[in-house]
């Protein structure tokens, strides 16, 4: 005898102003994407971003007094970091060359 399928989706039924609704579907559009992958996925984005806020980090004693104290030493400069914030902005560089 044949085993009814498991069900993978469930339907998700919202109501929505018309300017809502073409502005997801304008976004869609832009992406090359149907309105239903878009919603799915800035929806499955956005649950994300809240679980991940939102989750436990577990450590030790020891651990979280290491953490501790890593974030309290100074800071160690990084030194290609520090080459670029010496380079003058392209605009700076731009009105240099202009005034010369």
């Amino acid at each position: 005898m044949a085993r009814a399928a498991d069900r993978k989706e469930h339907p998700l039924s919202m109501r929505l102003p018309q300017a809502d609704i073409a502005m997801i579907d304008r976004a869609a559009g832009l992406r090359g994407r149907s309105r239903t992958d878009f919603v799915r996925d800035a929806a499955v984005r956005a649950a994300e971003d809240v679980l991940m806020e939102t989750a436990l980090i577990r450590m030790s004693p020891d651990g979280f007094e290491a953490f501790v104290q890593t974030l309290s030493a100074p800071a160690a400069p990084v030194p290609e970091i520090v080459e670029i914030l010496r380079r003058p902005a392209p605009w700076e560089a731009d009105a240099a060359k202009g005034q010369s």
